[in-house]
């Protein structure tokens, strides 16, 4: 599997948000995450459709959208008309009663789907859907806020939903990504690292986001499938 790094821009200076994308994508970054929060499925604020489509004007990264709100499936036009074709909208599994529902409207929009789930949530709660979206995004730690420690525990998670995963499936990790939690993440299975704080924390973002990337190409290859 390709190894994808995306810089979430939670960790970014918002009075500077244009120019730290800039920034990234100069840097050779292969997706911006872009967290979507709305008070009640998560117990924070953020970004809503305007920032994600004035985002959209100054790059040509591919957009990977996490969407942390309750009923998604209300949201995603609003989302998609700010959107291409590249760019991924990912949902959480524990936010909807009819998860393939959301998959197929955002289908419909000729976008990319995504599903996420939460730390504590059975794997077997999304094992159906795994041939339906474009990426899986496992949380390395609860949604709602930046700065968490990884939790280790995940990647026996990751590592079974790898197993029952389309070959071709991307598989995201969010939370705590950093050059020491990398290498479980990747050698159970993950491709694509959400990171925050350790690219956006550093002087030099191109060696960060280089250094991410080396990381998990040096630990990916010790995933073997059962």
């Amino acid at each position: 599997m390709q190894i994808k790094i995306s810089a979430s821009i939670l960790a970014a200076d918002p009075t500077q948000l244009g120019n730290e994308i800039k920034k990234v994508e100069k840097a050779g970054i292969d997706l911006i995450h872009i967290d979507v929060m709305d008070g009640h499925f998560v117990p924070n604020l953020t970004m809503g459709p305007f920032i994600v489509e004035a985002i959209k004007k100054i790059t040509q990264v591919p957009l990977d959208i996490h969407l942390m709100i309750e009923n998604p499936d209300k949201y995603v036009e609003s989302f998609t008309k700010k959107t291409e074709k590249d760019d991924i909208l990912t949902f959480h599994i524990e936010a909807t009663d009819n998860p393939l529902s959301v998959i197929n409207s955002i289908k419909d929009q000729d976008l990319k789907a995504g599903v996420a789930i939460n730390p504590d949530t059975n794997e077997q709660t999304i094992e159906k859907l795994l041939g339906s979206i474009d990426m899986l995004l496992v949380m390395t730690v609860y949604p709602g806020f930046s700065g968490q420690a990884f939790k280790r525990y995940v990647c026996d998670k990751i590592r079974k939903l790898r197993e029952m995963a389309p070959e071709n499936l991307d598989i995201e990790v969010d939370g705590g990504v950093k050059p020491e939690t990398i290498p479980d993440a990747a050698s159970a299975g993950a491709n694509v690292f959400a990171a925050a704080t350790s690219i956006f924390a550093k002087d030099d973002y191109k060696d960060a986001i280089e250094g991410l990337r080396r990381k998990a190409q040096e630990f990916s290859c010790l995933f073997i499938k059962s």
